[in-house]
């Protein structure tokens, strides 16, 4: 009894300790957690959520594109590799610099009452002295930046061009070849309202174009250009492309390829987005920040933003990218007899040794077979095939923001140049040729009777290609530099 009487007293004992404990901690103020900590633990959240919601743009871009042979991570490496480095470069020489456009054409489709009405969208217009224009140039009214102050604009359009730029276009002209258009609505290049562009003093960005003009302008292009057994004018844009399992395979690659380009539009937009306004009067004279807003593109991109389309669309854009990589490619061979002529000896040396290698890269890649197209006599379907693009060149006439206008022109000609080498069946298939030499120039030519015409595509054409596949390679590269920023 005296053993139990013992235990009993120390559990009591211990029982009594424990609940004494237990009382002193309730009584203990709770520790307080500092404020910046608890903000910076909700910042980080935030961040990890958009994050999570960007790398969703990219979680599906990756493995094969579809009705090629090839991967989204194969085309990455060529380009970002192979490509790019030259186009970068070829871009900024004067023959590809500046190309000739009419953007005062009128909207053939509904009353032309959708100009951007914000005023970074317009083109401030000024009287240009008559003595600095050539005397076939048009009479465009230009801008002198002592006279005009929207060169920070968002929708500026820089007509200005130098005297000796306009001293060489009509030397160039002479070089020239005259053709059908084919896939594009015929451009009179001699129209009075026809000027050349400086395409590196207008840069293809954000111009804040967007609403009720814009999307009319995009609709049209999707809605009504539906082929005769797909016609819907309901669902969304990108409806007839997100099941083409149905589709045969042209009219699935025609949504693939309008598809493609507006992504590759997109995604200079994002990455070339108005991130602090110019700030000129009283006293300041900061300039405008363009540069990558992560937030636009995962708007435009992230599945959970567009329904599932975004990675889709980037695909898209790879398979158009492919596209015009094969016709720059197959063209070899008229683009290698090409005289790239400005006048200027030197510099038309380079951009023929350039576009020569371009070439020769291009050849390496073939990973888009157009022998499988409009077989087996599929004339009439090749003919409302090329009807539905000319349309579609007609549309961009429609377009209320002038730089938008201008690179929607050239991206789309460019385009309907791609197709129209690729299905025109006027173009030499030499793309298995993948060796130069020295001889080259000289093997060139003798395949060709001295009579017959060695270019088939005018400067117009060959600009707006070449310009094209520009727009597409950066768009590719952008989209490594959003991943990038991302990773951070």
């Amino acid at each position: 009894m005296v053993g139990i009487n013992k235990c009993s007293t120390i559990v009591w004992m211990a029982c009594t300790s424990c609940t004494i404990l237990l009382l002193v901690l309730l009584l203990l103020p709770a520790p307080v957690m500092p404020a910046d900590s608890w903000f910076g633990k909700q910042a980080s959240a935030r961040q990890s959520s958009d994050s999570n919601a960007s790398e969703r743009c990219f979680c599906e871009l990756k493995g094969l594109i579809d009705d090629c042979s090839c991967s989204v991570e194969s085309i990455d490496s060529f380009n970002n590799v192979q490509v790019y480095p030259i186009l970068n470069s070829l871009l900024n020489r004067d023959f590809f610099r500046y190309w000739k456009v009419d953007l005062t054409k009128s909207c053939p489709f509904w009353p032309d009452d959708s100009r951007c009405a914000m005023q970074y969208c317009s083109v401030e217009q000024c009287e240009v002295p008559p003595g600095i224009k050539e005397p076939r140039v048009a009479p465009v009214r230009e801008v002198e930046e002592e006279d005009c102050t929207g060169e920070e604009h968002l929708g500026y359009l820089n007509t200005t061009l130098s005297a000796e730029s306009k001293a060489g276009f009509e030397k160039w002209a002479e070089h020239d070849s005259t053709q059908d258009s084919g896939f594009c609505e015929p451009e009179d290049e001699h129209a009075p309202s026809s000027t050349y562009v400086d395409l590196l003093t207008n840069p293809e960005r954000y111009t804040g174009y967007q609403g009720v003009s814009a999307h009319r302008v995009w609709h049209s292009i999707y809605q009504e250009n539906c082929f005769s057994a797909n016609s819907d004018s309901s669902g969304s844009p990108f409806s007839h492309i997100t099941d083409g399992s149905a589709m045969c395979l042209e009219k699935r690659t025609f949504y693939r390829a309008v598809s493609g380009l507006h992504a590759s539009i997109n995604v200079h937009l994002s990455a070339r987005y108005l991130l602090q306004d110019a700030k000129i009067g009283f006293g300041e004279n900061v300039p405008a920040i363009w540069g990558h807003n992560i937030q636009e593109f995962q708007s435009r991109f992230d599945p959970a933003k567009t329904g599932g389309e975004g990675p889709t669309r980037l695909k898209n854009l790879y398979f158009l990218y492919l596209i015009e990589i094969r016709a720059l490619a197959k063209a070899g061979s008229d683009l290698e007899l090409m005289e790239f002529y400005t006048g200027e000896p030197e510099q038309d040396r380079d951009v023929r040794l350039a576009v020569r290698r371009l070439v020769k890269v291009a050849r390496s890649f073939r990973h888009f077979d157009e022998s499988s197209y409009f077989s087996n006599g599929q004339s009439s379907l090749k003919e409302e095939f090329r009807l539905h693009f000319r349309n579609i060149t007609r549309i961009m006439d429609c377009v209320g923001c002038d730089k938008c206008k201008l690179w929607g022109k050239l991206q789309v000609t460019g385009l309907g140049t791609a197709l129209k080498i690729l299905f025109s069946g006027d173009f030499e298939d030499d793309s298995m040729s993948n060796t130069y030499d020295p001889q080259l120039e000289r093997e060139l030519k003798e395949r060709k009777p001295p009579s017959q015409p060695a270019l088939k595509l005018t400067r117009f054409e060959v600009v707006a290609l070449i310009n094209a596949i520009g727009r597409l390679s950066r768009s590719i590269y952008e989209l490594e530099q959003f991943r990038k920023l991302i990773a951070r």
